[in-house]
């Protein structure tokens, strides 16, 4: 019968592998203690058999107190704190406090409400909006217009001078509004500025080399 992963226990200790941890339980369940602390003391011994075969090493740490103590630690913990067998060294103790999970605290202040402008503009409203109501009220038709046009970089068919309006006051939080009489630039006005705008700095290309002027030679001869 094709045994699972899914219906087989927890690994807890990948590096030894299912077949040792398999020893272990059924370590746990033999009922002599002498028994069940050679059966240990064996188990051991194959455990450090694995991590000097993985350390490609026949003497890796054998000598070293820590090692076997390190072994010892690990066969108890792979068997969940159950083993009770005579060791030669302290048993560990399982670590029962609770982690409490501290979610990380997220700086809001730069969340982009609306991708279509940016962070930059967004941060160029909030320090307007902190500003008199007579200042923003001079500054609200130049933001007004300017969130237009960078809207018609994205959607060059069709723009809503109520959307841009609304947009403009939620981005402020309702602190830089326009007045109902006022009237954007036309879209065709806004689209000549854009591309004037763009046009306004090419960028050399990569790899272009400067053409240098050929100096024409004086001709000293006599004529």
């Amino acid at each position: 019968m094709v045994e699972y992963n899914t219906k087989r226990n927890r690994l807890i200790i990948r590096e030894y592998g299912r077949n040792i941890q398999k020893l272990v339980e059924e370590c746990v369940k033999v009922e002599d203690r002498e028994e069940r602390t050679r059966t240990a003391y064996a188990i051991v011994r194959i455990m450090s058999d694995v991590v000097n075969s993985k350390e490609n090493s026949e003497d890796t740490g054998r000598n070293n107190d820590d090692f076997w103590n390190k072994l010892w630690d690990h066969l108890f913990i792979m068997s969940d704190y159950q083993l009770d067998v005579d060791s030669p060294y302290p048993r560990p103790v399982p670590d029962t406090t609770k982690k409490e999970f501290v979610k990380p605290a997220y700086n809001n202040k730069n969340r982009v409400r609306f991708r279509t402008y940016g962070v930059n503009m967004q941060n160029l409203i909030r320090k307007v909006s902190e500003y008199p109501e007579e200042v923003r009220n001079q500054y609200a038709p130049l933001l007004a217009n300017h969130l237009k046009m960078m809207y018609l970089t994205y959607n060059r068919n069709s723009v809503n001078d109520m959307l841009i309006r609304h947009q403009l006051s939620e981005l402020s939080d309702d602190k830089i509004t326009l007045p109902e009489n006022f009237n954007f630039i036309n879209t065709k006005e806004l689209l000549n500025i854009a591309n004037a705008n763009a046009n306004f700095y090419v960028a050399p290309q990569a790899g272009a080399k400067k053409k240098k002027k050929k100096k024409k030679k004086k001709n000293n001869a006599a004529v």
